[in-house]
């Protein structure tokens, strides 16, 4: 099966897609050290330097919202941030950033030991003892998993081995909580959202082999949604969904670790009732509130509490390990619709900050976070969010190169060893990089342009994989090294079997709107082009005149010539002959306008 490729030996390299790398990066690094560490430090008993009393609460660089230190999930954001951190280290090679983490990371470590050398968290040890008493706690394993994840990934991906030690010394003191636990009430482990330890005992077990990790998988592995998942009942309507969603991750990475059949069995369970018979928003959202919607009934939920940012980058990781493991293109299809109108649409362009939800009412507003007074979950998952773009472009297997994701970017691969390097480009005319039209197919007037060179030391058989999206009308054109071939497709896959040496590749895909029906209410729907869901810049919903399953008479394309990067200003539209006509654009680009996405059918007579 499809394996990504290290992280290491990908770069992306432009478009919108950096564009939003960069922005998360710099916040990353904008964020103060001691603020970031606050509530270790003061879990830990450790003064906050220079920092020990504050005159001016307004001032301070203190970091509040759900990182006050009054709040229940202090300190959950660190880990976020390490593993944010982490993957650009990897992939971009970022030294400043490695400076930074690693001094957080022996931070951490000298918390540990003040707090006896095994437990090291941002909250007090009694918050996990609280679990089993009747008084309400706010999820202490939602926070620790996160201080958990984040020093996993410092190993895997940064290389810092003090966090694997921190990670063993932990351990021991789960082990310990857990027999307390069990003595009491076995279900006190399930408490709260603990559905990522699964995960990450895992993984941990995955590197270490360490029986002290099997035996915490042991404890952990159980599931109510597993057991109901299995019965064939929903297991999902109505209940938390990213309380859920991290149980399959855990799920999917036992499967990888064992080959135990059960993992698989419940990872495709999960995907059937959660995406397959459930439907979804256009955008891939599937929740209201934090809340599952009942199956096909998006339309009596539709509100400004949609989508819930957490669940699409939970779902995104959950399709990967899918498609890892059957190659089956539509996981890809369903990853892309989620980073453009999640990834992307949930992320300011400006300042970097996520938006909580998503609202879908007409008349919609993003309400944006702030850089350091919120800290909500979504906060945290969007700034991993906009470091997981490398992991999701290229796969291999044996003599195979799939490219999964249409985004600017360089790979470097070994196939019979041999390097070979692949970059991809959308072969569009931009003066900013000097790329103009030429002979050869290339400088399409579309996103979907693109253009792949190949270039390896001595000649290399490899069979290039290119995914046909679900969307695409058409291949309109494939070209290498200025000849016209007829596409080799078998299941949704351009396949280029040949000798590589010194080559460059065309490929343009056609794209249309699709007037998308909302289910449960499906004389509304959502306009949809390619995977870009466009946005209505209206206050209401006033409908559209005409036959949805034409939308080429509702729609007329509305272009721009910039001294930019043109091609990620295209998806933007005027609608035609209504009697008020709207500008559409791309969702992803709204920012602070008021918005509709879902518009009445409204059939003209005869």
């Amino acid at each position: 099966m499809p394996d990504s490729v290290e992280r290491k030996n990908v770069k992306v390299t432009g478009g919108v897609f950096r564009e939003r790398m960069d922005l998360n990066r710099a916040y990353l690094m904008e964020l103060d050290t001691t603020c970031l560490l606050q509530n270790f430090y003061i879990e830990a008993g450790i003064g906050l330097p220079g920092i020990q009393a504050v005159s001016d609460p307004s001032a301070a660089k203190l970091h509040w919202g759900w990182e006050a230190p009054v709040c229940q999930l202090r300190g959950h954001f660190l880990g976020h941030w390490l593993s944010a951190a982490s993957r650009l280290i990897a992939s971009e090679n970022d030294e400043e950033l490695k400076l930074k983490l690693d001094k957080i990371v022996s931070e951490i470590s000298r918390c540990q030991q003040r707090n006896g050398g095994e437990w090291t968290g941002p909250i007090p040890e009694k918050y996990f003892d609280l679990m089993a008493e009747p008084d309400y706690i706010w999820s202490p394993q939602y926070t620790m998993h996160k201080t958990v994840m984040g020093l996993v990934d410092a190993y895997r991906f940064a290389g810092n081995k003090t966090a694997l030690e921190i990670l063993d010394k932990l351990a021991d003191w789960y082990i310990k909580w857990v027999a307390r636990m069990i003595k009491k009430d076995p279900r006190i482990t399930y408490k709260g959202e603990q559905g990522g330890m699964l995960e990450m005992w895992a993984e941990l077990y995955s590197i270490t082999g360490n029986y002290k990790y099997q035996a915490l998988i042991d404890l952990y592995k159980d599931s109510g949604l597993f057991s109901q998942l299995e019965r064939g009942s929903d297991g999902l309507s109505d209940d938390h969904a990213n309380a859920s969603i991290p149980l399959i991750h855990g799920a999917a990475r036992m499967y990888e670790i064992t080959g135990d059949r059960y993992w698989k069995n419940i990872t495709d369970l999960f995907w059937k009732t959660a995406v397959t018979d459930r439907g979804m928003f256009a955008t891939t959202g599937v929740n209201a509130g934090e809340f599952w919607i009942p199956l096909k009934s998006m339309g009596s939920y539709i509100s400004d509490r949609n989508q819930e940012f957490c669940t699409v980058y939970n779902m995104v990781r959950v399709a990967d390990y899918l498609y890892r493991r059957t190659g089956d293109t539509r996981y890809a299809d369903y990853i892309e619709r989620a980073i453009y109108n999640g990834f992307l649409a949930q992320q300011n362009k400006n300042t970097g900050m996520p938006s909580y939800f998503l609202p879908l009412n007409p008349g919609a507003k993003k309400k944006w976070g702030s850089k350091r007074h919120d800290f909500w979950c979504c906060h945290g998952t969007m700034v991993q969010a906009q470091t997981l773009y490398p992991e999701l472009i290229y796969y291999t297997e044996d003599d195979k190169i799939s490219v999964m994701q249409y985004i600017p970017s360089c790979a470097k691969f070994e196939i019979g060893g041999s390097e070979v390097t692949i970059c991809q480009s959308t072969e569009m005319k931009d003066y900013n990089n000097q790329v103009f039209f030429d002979d050869h197919k290339g400088g399409d007037k579309s996103r979907w342009s693109l253009k792949f060179t190949v270039k390896c030391p001595v000649s290399t058989h490899v069979t290039l994989l290119l995914r046909v999206p679900g969307w695409c009308d058409e291949v309109r054109s494939l070209v290498i090294n200025g000849e016209d071939l007829k596409p080799d497709i078998k299941d949704n896959l351009i396949r280029i079997a040949r000798e590589w040496k010194d080559d460059t590749v065309y490929v343009a895909f056609a794209d249309h709107i699709e007037m998308e029906r909302l289910p449960g209410m499906p004389e509304l729907a959502a306009a949809v082009e390619g995977p870009v869901v466009l946005a209505g810049l209206t206050g209401k919903d006033c409908g559209l005149d005409g036959d949805y399953s034409e939308p080429d008479k509702i729609f007329a394309p509305r272009s721009e010539h910039m001294y930019s990067t043109y091609t990620w200003k295209q998806n933007c539209h005027t609608t035609r002959m209504q009697p008020v006509n709207i500008e559409f654009i791309p969702l992803y680009e709204v920012t602070d306008e008021e918005y509709t996405v879902y518009f009445t059918e409204k059939k003209k007579k005869d």
